[in-house]
């Protein structure tokens, strides 16, 4: 990065890998004049793309239609583009990604309104494991949605993290492993919108939404009155998985992966709850998971009520 263009504000930055872009310098479109804007200002960020020579305008939000997202009940579209849903269990905890050096559980909340042979259910948290670390991601339990109250949660290592929310509102630690990972979780709205990096693993916009009103009737969840089921929106972008990289997420990333969903009808679903569900939300072990903590499995006690997992 180099100094900001004087009268716009734009940054800009001279590309140093090898290739066509080679020491060229890339400025920002002045529609998005800065990589991270202020959360406040709602607005697209710049992206620098030093592959392809280009900038360009990104909104800093989960994008439920794109690759490795995560959204709805649940509704996933791999790293292959094939959407699928996957619908887990209530209050059970699963392997969204199990690799060498990487591991990514999600617990799911639900509900059986009689009569129905399943659980509709949603991703109420994400454990994110690598190295001797954790970092957890969850949708507080909340009796009524309101948008300008934080309903997200962050803990790392078991501590729970307050996300600034003045100047560069973000969090960022130097894990102390031999690698020296960097973490930042960086708020990309007032409240409710994070987008967190993993240097050299992975980077994922997340966001918290409740059920609203008219999704509950449209889709007769018969919710609860006091509970608005608030859940997770998630995207992912991995830098580093294997050529055997498991989970209902990860497996869509292998090279020649055929997805086995019925593709053309309404709701396509993968299966696989038997050999993804993990011994509890912070635990690596699953009968196709991969991950290997650096210590014993984990430090960290996961306390449902503390996040206010609904059962």
């Amino acid at each position: 990065m180099i100094s900001p263009v004087s009268k716009t504000g734009q940054e800009q930055a001279v590309c140093q890998g090898t290739g066509r872009c080679h020491l060229v310098t890339l400025q920002c479109p002045t529609q998005c004049t800065q990589r991270k804007p202020k959360y406040a200002e709602k607005s697209k960020g710049c992206f620098i793309d030093c592959s392809k020579c280009e900038t360009t305008c990104k909104v800093r939000k989960p994008n439920c239609e794109g690759y490795g997202s995560v959204c709805y009940d649940p509704r996933f579209v791999g790293g292959d583009g094939v959407m699928f849903y996957f619908h887990g269990a209530k209050g059970g905890d699963f392997a969204l990604v199990s690799d060498d050096h990487l591991q990514i559980n999600a617990h799911f909340i639900g509900t059986r309104p009689q009569g129905r042979t399943r659980d509709f259910t949603w991703v109420q948290a994400l454990a994110v494991m690598f190295d001797s670390h954790t970092l957890v991601i969850a949708a507080q339990k909340i009796t009524k949605w309101e948008n300008n109250v934080d309903a997200l949660m962050v803990r790392w290592d078991g501590i729970d993290v307050v996300v600034p929310t003045d100047e560069e509102a973000e969090w960022r630690i130097l894990s102390d492993n031999v690698r020296g990972r960097e973490v930042v979780v960086e708020r990309t709205d007032v409240t409710n919108s994070i987008k967190v990096t993993i240097a050299g693993l992975m980077e994922m916009d997340v966001k918290v939404t409740p059920i609203g009103e008219v999704e509950n009737r449209v889709h007769n969840y018969r919710l609860p009155e006091d509970d608005a089921f608030a859940h997770l929106e998630t995207q992912f972008k991995f830098n580093d998985l294997t050529d055997m990289v498991e989970g209902v997420l990860g497996q869509t990333y292998r090279p020649n992966y055929i997805s086995p969903v019925k593709i053309g009808v309404p709701m396509p679903t993968m299966g696989g709850e038997d050999k993804y569900r993990t011994m509890s939300f912070l635990s690596p072990r699953c009968s196709a998971c991969r991950f290997q903590p650096q210590l014993s499995e984990t430090a960290v006690t996961y306390e449902s009520g503390l996040i206010g997992v609904a059962q």
